[in-house]
């Protein structure tokens, strides 16, 4: 019984189901079976909403999407306002003929004002939207689930699964079969997709330049230039932040200037609103819900760290936390986007992020102790790695450092170098965050440390900027030995710049402060410094007396390799005033002495100036081996001086004719030299090379 409406005068003994009618038993007489009409079909699902008008780039990420072809499952990350959304929006309204079965598309409201939604519910609408009634849909997740990937399996699918929270969220709304694709957006890495699923993940990033002045000046036009640029500086391609003033300004264009000031001023505070959706620090602040009380105050501290990235060992001290626990909160920072992880074990946050974190942290003594801890564990590290890159430096006296600190020990002069390269910029950073503290003795100490680490690489400027603040700091403090050293290692600084009135300005009063307190020591290593300082502008007469002063008091003190300097300065000093004989003997005795007590960067400094002699006694091939001995230890433990006797080997080359050699030493000279910031030498070398004859 089939047709609606469908006679039938005969006796039935039935227990048929038809249509909706059911009927048992005996039946006499017609029989009328009235069926339903027949429903009409489920319309295509088209859940997915319209592409943004202000996508701008990406063209790598669209490009990443494209080909995964053959990828079931793509997880597209970052960070709360990066663009995960008009990525993932953009990317599927491109490629809508790939689905002919339709969309589907849920905001599963991870992160936002509300809870996040629950598998369920998701599912009740994804089934409604196939065509199953939610009357009769299974109230058990299991079965809905079941139910849901029928449903789904052989269909060409989009299914967008936005703002997830967790992959246990997401796994229920996974399709049946491999003939859908799945979009996921998340502030969360969901590693557990990519393990259990295949997922392919496709991490979004901040807009290049490029890409935030093109949304900028939708906004705004060609013709604030000015504006746009300042803005792009400003906010760093975060998009959430560059779409919120493109926003502003076109409801009220004529503030633009207002805007760009309180940017420069407020930082993230500018880009707050009643609005949540329209607020980055309210967007921000959802990503926190998920993390536990201890993650969220690491979070806040490694906003007011010192430094633009940070390694778990600094970390370890900021946070008075084991080494696993530091660890294990990194770790969740990261799986919410919050940092990003880089090569070497760095940490870096975006400006914004970091504005935010440090906004979180409530009270001033828990800020103080941490920055107290991390500026201490930086200070103590490099007080450890500093006697291996200036072995024959004097160490300065120094308080132990704040519980909890955990300095790390140094193997040696390699791994020094190599700890003092990388954490560069946060022992700048830390030097100014302890101006601000009030910590006078560590703003000097910090610049003490570096001294050596700065004239090997030749990093003069960032010498000169460390001493100019750690002059301040030692006029707050009663020592008179740090005001000596503060002045004299300034004034070394000008001088290696061409500074020359302003180092021998404060080279005159450290030498009147070591002369005040009778410290021989202080007077000779002025002394030394005061030589050096007028060599440096051609003047080796006061050069030489100054030299004989330092040697005279060295040789009444216990300080063989300070000896040696002095004994080279004088020999030095000497052949300049064509004293050959003198300048010879002065500086063999200097490469004695520093070979006898290993310190290779003084053996190099005598090789150089006897080579020097050498060259200018016209035993050109005897000025080229002690020049190149030289060189060898030079590039390996002196950068500075490296310019200095490439500059000085072209000149034995070039006098014996071997001048392709001369030019090849020489243009090496040249580059070192702009590296440094040395323009007069640069100068000088540029000269000997044009005035050389062509190869």
């Amino acid at each position: 019984m089939t047709d609606t409406n469908r006679h039938t005068s005969n006796t039935v003994n039935t227990n048929a189901v038809s249509g909706l009618i059911v009927q048992g038993g005996l039946v006499t007489g017609d029989i009328h079976q009235h069926l339903p009409a027949p429903r009409p079909p489920t319309p295509r699902p088209c859940q997915l909403l319209s592409a943004p008008a202000g996508f701008v780039g990406r063209d790598d990420k669209l490009a990443a999407l494209d080909a995964c072809t053959t990828a079931v499952i793509s997880a597209i990350g970052g960070a709360g306002g990066f663009g995960k959304t008009w990525l993932a929006l953009t990317w599927a309204n491109r490629n809508l003929g790939r689905f002919p079965d339709g969309q589907l598309s849920a905001d599963l409201r991870g992160f936002g004002p509300g809870e996040p939604r629950h598998p369920a519910d998701v599912l009740a609408d994804f089934l409604a939207a196939l065509g199953v009634d939610r009357d009769h849909q299974p109230t058990d997740l299991d079965a809905r689930i079941a139910l849901y990937r029928t449903h789904t399996a052989g269909r060409r699918l989009l299914i967008l699964l936005d703002n997830a929270a967790t992959a246990d969220q997401v796994e229920p709304l996974l399709p049946g079969g491999t003939t859908c694709t799945v979009l996921i957006t998340s502030r969360h890495r969901l590693p557990s997709l990519l393990a259990r699923h295949g997922a392919h993940p496709v991490h979004v990033d901040v807009l290049t330049d490029a890409e935030a002045r093109t949304l900028l000046e939708s906004a705004l036009g060609h013709s604030a230039e000015r504006a746009v640029t300042d803005l792009t500086a400003l906010c760093k391609g975060f998009p959430l932040a560059l779409g919120l003033i493109a926003a502003r300004i076109r409801s009220e264009p004529t503030l633009i200037d207002d805007l760009v000031a309180d940017l420069g001023a407020l930082g993230l505070a500018a880009l707050d609103s009643d609005d949540p959706a329209a607020s980055l620090p309210t967007v921000l602040s959802w990503s926190l819900r998920r993390l536990t009380e201890q993650h969220r105050t690491v979070f806040g501290l490694l906003g007011i760290a010192p430094g633009p990235d940070i390694a778990l060992p600094a970390v370890v001290s900021l946070t008075g936390l084991s080494h696993s626990l530091a660890r294990q909160a990194l770790s969740a920072l990261e799986e919410a986007s919050l940092l990003e992880r880089r090569p070497g074990g760095r940490y870096v946050m975006h400006d914004l992020i970091r504005d935010y974190a440090a906004s979180t942290v409530l009270s001033e003594d828990v800020r103080e102790a941490a920055l107290v801890r991390v500026m201490d564990f930086y200070l103590h590290t490099a007080v450890a790695a500093e006697p291996l890159v200036d072995a024959y430096r004097s160490p300065a006296p120094l308080a132990p450092p704040a519980a909890g600190v955990q300095p790390l020990p140094m193997a040696d002069f390699t791994a020094a170098m190599a700890w003092f390269e990388a954490e560069h910029a946060a022992l700048l950073a830390t030097q100014r965050a302890a101006v601000a503290l009030g910590r006078h003795r560590v703003v000097w100490h910090i610049a003490w440390t570096l001294n050596g680490f700065h004239i090997r690489r030749g990093q003069l400027h960032d010498a000169l900027t460390v001493w100019r603040i750690a002059l301040d700091a030692a006029a707050h403090l009663p020592d008179p030995i740090i005001r000596i050293r503060a002045h004299r290692n300034f004034g070394r600084a000008c001088s290696m710049l061409g500074r020359h009135q302003e180092a021998i300005r404060n080279l005159d009063r450290a030498l009147v402060l070591a002369e005040h307190i009778h410290d021989p020591a202080h007077q000779a290593h002025t002394h030394l410094q005061i030589t050096h300082s007028w060599q440096n502008q051609g003047d080796y007469r006061r050069a030489l007396v100054h030299a004989h002063h330092a040697l005279d008091l060295y040789l009444a003190l216990d300080k063989p390799t300070s000896k040696a300097d002095a004994f080279n300065l004088v020999g030095w000093c000497a052949a300049h005033l064509d004293e050959f004989d003198i300048a010879h003997d002065h500086c063999a005795a200097a490469l004695t002495l520093q070979r006898r007590h290993h310190n290779v960067v003084g053996e190099a400094a005598a090789l150089d100036s006897l080579g020097f002699v050498a060259h200018r006694r016209g035993d050109h091939r005897k000025a080229l081996i002690l020049y190149n001995q030289a060189l060898d230890i030079r590039r390996f433990h002196d950068a500075y001086e490296v310019a200095n006797t490439l500059d000085s080997i072209g000149r034995p080359y070039a006098a014996s004719g071997q001048h392709g050699r001369a030019r090849a030493v020489w243009l090496e000279a040249l580059d070192l030299y702009r590296q440094q910031g040395r323009t007069a030498d640069a100068q000088r070398v540029q000269r000997q090379l044009d005035e050389l004859r062509p190869p």
